[in-house]
């Protein structure tokens, strides 16, 4: 071969390559930071946070180490709802079988038992049998609740002279 057919230039032939040194190379944390951050911004935007709706229900006052008696009068404007240990409600004197029946029956109580003032009734009086289970009770002072009721005493059926 001649160099008429193949010319090659001084710059082509002789190629240098810089070589650096690897002894100091480092993992870059950056791109993780910014994905920790990513995913936990992303958590805590898309976690549902649920506003718990409760009842303040005062302590029972006792008169004596023994637990305190209710008497409901029967003049009051007192609606009484009674819930059985095999979690059947009551709403004076008259079973309600479904949620639907105890907000029924609360409202037509409410608006035919006036106290003496001729305002509707506004005391509601729950007694729960020992034996009950707890989302029954907190079933009634929730449709309490929602009826209206400006006064809920909680009971347990057992303290009750009738």
């Amino acid at each position: 071969m001649s160099d008429s057919q193949h010319p090659i230039d001084e710059e082509q032939a002789v190629l240098s390559f810089e070589h650096k040194d690897d002894s100091d190379k480092e993992v870059d944390m950056t791109p993780m930071i910014d994905c920790v951050f990513l995913l936990l911004i992303f958590f805590v935007v898309t976690a549902s946070f649920q506003l718990q709706k409760a009842l303040e229900i005062p302590p029972p006052e006792q008169k004596s180490p023994n637990t305190a008696e209710i008497k409901p009068d029967p003049e009051d404007d007192i609606i009484t709802v009674r819930i059985d240990g095999d979690n059947t409600i009551w709403v004076n004197d008259s079973e309600a079988p479904s949620e639907q029946d105890l907000l029924l029956k609360l409202r037509e109580a409410r608006e035919n038992t006036t106290a003496s003032d001729g305002r509707p009734a506004s005391i509601l009086l729950v007694l729960a049998d020992g034996e009950a289970r707890h989302d029954v009770v907190v079933l009634v002072l929730d449709a309490g609740n929602s009826v209206g009721m400006e006064h809920i005493r909680l009971a347990s059926a057992d303290d009750i002279e009738m």
